[in-house]
């Protein structure tokens, strides 16, 4: 009797204990909520609704990351913004087509992903085509500006056609060169790829109940900063009649700190990016105006006679040479070190994934693996995510076609690069792009930039002076640029799209879609910006584009060697360039509660060139983020974000009327300057 007793309390432990591991389940399970909801075709997930939606934003975050571009080259990530106004636009169009009684397909999560994806692979060609950095390095507006030399004459002036075509050959190859390695990525490696992962999260939670009450306040909160941000934009044109006028120029730490670039110049869009980067990149951008602006070049123009004669300004061997050079030596050891870093990262988890690779789970195309460690979402997941396949015959033949097309054409665009400069690049990218795909899915970083210097330097010294080696180097780092920057953008939407049940193919078709669409409106939105403002990549101008010097200048570096530095600047680089390497070692082997407090070498670099003002503007940003956090966390994490966005991209799409005033010749009636006493008339 006992015995029964036993064996009836024992099953009715386990059926509660069975019973509440599937509530932890159901509670855990993103997939169970979404059970009852049929899963679109690929087909069906690429509407015509989501590329028009597409388009419109892709407009407006391309005029977002190029006024970026052009002024500090610091672009923060646009995904949550993409999905989020991606919900807002579909579901209000839906709501007005329910109303109607004319709605036929119901606005999905996969639909989502297929927006955002599409949104952001359009304006990340505003980054990759180097509009703010290797393309406009080649003008010869950025030319002139430097020393006289062998590169001086080696320029190419921006055109809108051949910019254009120049995109569309080089641009869809890298999405190409990670195809055949989705399901290695995804499925064996289970690569985290945190911004992917975060959206795909973001995305879901839109799409349940309670998130779409959330999402609705977020896109409130959006569009209320975004107004605020845009009418303060049209406010401050009013007071910029000529050169240094309006708050822009505002000294409001003082003449002599004005001179020195630390003012507050009331950049909305920069005190959001500030709530959107992290706290130690805003202080490390902080201390690098201070250290440069604050002690070392006061320092440097006291030898002007002794180390430099004074040259004409922007002339690379006077101050301005101390300001390029260090900033690049920095760039380049930060660059070094995470390249070493994440390689090394890549080939050690490579060798471990090997190793483990007979223990993986099994998986046969078009079915979940048969394995009790599988949860619910990662069987449902994997059996839909290699359920519509993408031949790797297309790849490889699309990919050999695509660099076939770019070896002939690309050198009558540009003379100085040789078919077997443009080979040597394609041969080796493919093996770049799963080294850059694979170090993002681990760390989130990209290193796209890094790799497209590394082509500048081989290049363009193989190339020489004598030869063009300048542009060379230049148009070889955009070929490299854009398929190593594709190559990881797709990958991380293949993990967005696992994680939404958003099919490979239809990712891949709205990746496509979306750089077709970038390699248009990219260019036209800098184009408008080019013929618009006549001081585009001044030093003095709103919109200097200090990566497009910088970049000429590793170019000029790569091709002429030491000789083009100013004196005891070579030995000022390798301190820093050293600096840069240590520095990151420390932040690396300190326990993190210590390193969160270390600044990151690369963010130092840019005021060091540039100068504090927009350090400023995000360190403002970052103090609202903590104070809001602490008074109110909960409020500040649902929120920030949104509000963040709302003030990038309301002072972001300023610049579309602006530029059209500026082509159309209408100037602002007033005139804001800030004089000195001693400046006075009658002082």
């Amino acid at each position: 009797m006992g015995r029964d007793d036993g064996a009836e309390s024992g099953h009715g432990k386990k059926d509660r204990e069975e019973e509440e591991e599937e509530e932890v389940e159901t509670m855990v399970s993103v997939e169970k909520a979404f059970e009852s909801k049929e899963v679109p075709s690929w087909r069906q997930q690429l509407t015509v609704r989501a590329f028009a939606v597409s388009f419109v934003l892709s407009v407006m975050f391309s005029f977002i990351v190029m006024k970026l571009n052009l002024t500090t080259g610091i672009i923060p990530s646009l995904n949550v913004s993409a999905g989020l106004l991606g919900f807002f636009f579909i579901k209000t169009w839906t709501k007005v087509l329910e109303k109607s009684g004319m709605l036929q397909v119901p606005f999905t999560r996969q639909e989502n992903t297929v927006i955002q994806t599409c949104v952001v692979a359009s304006s990340g060609i505003a980054f990759s085509g180097g509009f703010g950095s290797y393309l406009f390095a080649m003008s010869g507006r950025i030319a002139s500006q430097a020393e006289s030399g062998p590169g001086t004459n080696d320029y190419k002036d921006p055109s809108l056609g051949w910019i254009i075509g120049f995109l569309f050959i080089v641009s869809f190859v890298g999405l190409l060169s990670v195809v055949p390695l989705r399901k290695i990525m995804i499925i064996d490696f289970k690569l985290t790829y945190p911004s992917g992962t975060a959206t795909a999260h973001l995305i879901n939670s839109f799409h349940t109940p309670e998130g779409a009450k959330l999402a609705k306040k977020q896109v409130r909160a959006l569009g209320k900063f975004f107004s605020f941000s845009f009418l303060w934009a049209f406010f401050q044109w009013f007071y910029t009649a000529a050169d240094y006028c309006g708050f822009v120029n505002f000294p409001t730490l003082g003449l002599k700190a004005y001179e020195n670039k630390f003012y507050f110049d009331f950049s909305a869009t920069y005190v959001g990016v500030g709530m959107i980067c992290p706290y130690i990149i805003n202080i490390s951008l902080l201390i690098g105006g201070i250290l440069s602006w604050g002690l070392m070049w006061p320092l440097i123009e006291k030898k002007e006679g002794d180390w430099y004669d004074k040259p004409d300004p922007g002339n690379m061997h006077g101050i301005q040479g101390y300001k390029v050079f260090i900033s690049i030596a920095m760039i380049l050891g930060d660059g070094l070190y995470n390249f070493c870093k994440v390689l090394s990262r890549t080939l050690l988890g490579l060798y471990h994934q090997l190793r483990k690779k007979n223990s993986l789970p099994r998986v046969a195309n078009g079915s979940p693996p048969e394995s009790p460690q599988l949860s619910f979402d990662e069987q449902r997941r994997t059996s839909l995510f290699l359920n519509d396949q993408i031949s790797s015959i297309f790849a490889v033949g699309g990919y050999i076609v695509i660099a076939v097309i770019s070896i002939v054409s690309l050198p009558h665009i540009f003379h100085q690069l040789k078919w077997y400069h443009i080979l040597v690049v394609y041969l080796a990218a493919p093996i770049l792009a799963f080294c850059n795909a694979y170090g993002c899915g681990l760390t989130d970083w990209s290193l796209a930039s890094t790799y497209g210097k590394l082509a500048i330097f081989v290049i363009g010294a193989w190339a020489g002076a004598s030869h063009g080696g300048v542009l060379a180097g230049l148009a070889a780092c955009g070929v490299m640029m854009n398929i190593v920057s594709t190559a990881s953008d797709l990958t991380q939407d293949f993990k967005t799209g696992y994680m939404t049940l958003a099919s490979p193919r239809s990712m891949f078709l709205s990746q496509v879609i979306g750089t077709a669409m970038g390699c248009v409106i990219s260019p036209s939105v800098f184009w408008l910006f080019y013929k618009a403002f006549k001081d585009l990549g001044l030093k003095t101008s709103t919109y200097p584009a200090p990566y497009a010097s910088i970049y000429r200048s590793m170019a000029i570096l790569g091709v002429e060697g030491f000789s083009s530095l100013p004196k005891h600047c070579l030995t000022l680089c390798y301190g820093f360039f050293a600096a840069a390497i240590v520095i990151n070692a420390i932040r690396d082997l300190v326990p993190k509660k210590y390193s969160r407090f270390i600044p990151v070498p690369m963010a130092m670099a840019i005021p060091f060139y540039l100068g504090s003002y927009f350090a400023i503007d995000m360190c403002i940003g970052s103090l609202i983020l903590f104070l809001w956090e602490r008074m109110d966390k909960t409020k500040a994490d649902a929120f920030a974000p949104a509000v963040a966005s709302g003030l990038i991209c309301g002072d972001g799409i300023w610049t579309l009327p602006s530029s059209i005033l500026a082509l159309v010749g209408v100037k602002p009636p007033i005139c804001m300057k800030f004089l000195s006493r001693a400046e006075l008339p009658n002082s």
